[in-house]
């Protein structure tokens, strides 16, 4: 394939998967963030680095928001937010986070690629990315011209992105307040 015929198959592939996405399942996510204490991201690999981009955003906006396994997040209790996001559902490490959540009063939300899965399950609020290739949601494999996974990555990050530009409407934050908040140690 030429370059020109990649792009309007990536183009097309993600698209695709995002006109898919049910609006009520991200207003449901908005609502949530919106009224959690404290909003916690978690995600591993390529998916974890979207997962961080978001909590990125999101203090931009002056939430109050942790990564999960950095070292200076503090527990989670009541009123907060766990927010996984997980192209499989079945992460191991993630899944152990999901459990850990017994009793303590916090909420778990996810943006999941797999409807079958431990975390999709376990979800109060569920996003479901319909971009994965997992055979369990009727998928052969190779739906997609990116490779391993990537167009659950790519519609994650706008999906976060359609969030942030939600969020940032509804709580009325200007663009310079969320400059004001950027790092500035760099």
């Amino acid at each position: 394939m030429h370059t020109a015929e990649l792009i309007d198959a990536i183009l097309g592939d993600i698209g695709g998967a995002m006109q898919r996405i049910d609006p009520a399942q991200l207003d449901a996510l908005q609502r949530s963030i919106l009224s959690a204490r404290r909003v916690f991201i978690a995600g591993k690999g390529r998916t974890g680095l979207q997962m961080r981009a978001f909590a990125m955003r999101l203090m931009h906006l002056g939430l109050a928001v942790h990564v999960v396994d950095d070292v200076t997040t503090p527990a989670i209790g009541k009123g907060d937010l766990l927010l996984v996001g997980s192209s499989s559902g079945r992460t191991r490490s993630l899944v152990g986070a999901v459990g850990s959540l017994a009793g303590t009063g916090a909420n778990l939300a996810a943006i999941c690629g797999n409807l079958d899965s431990p975390i999709a399950r376990a979800a109060d609020n569920l996003v479901y990315i319909p971009s994965s290739n997992f055979k369990a949601n009727g998928g052969s494999g190779d739906e997609s011209v990116l490779v391993m996974g990537a167009l659950f990555e790519h519609c994650l990050g706008l999906s976060c992105d359609l969030l942030v530009i939600r969020l940032k409407e509804t709580l009325e934050v200007a663009e310079r307040d969320m400059n004001a908040r950027h790092a500035n140690i760099e």
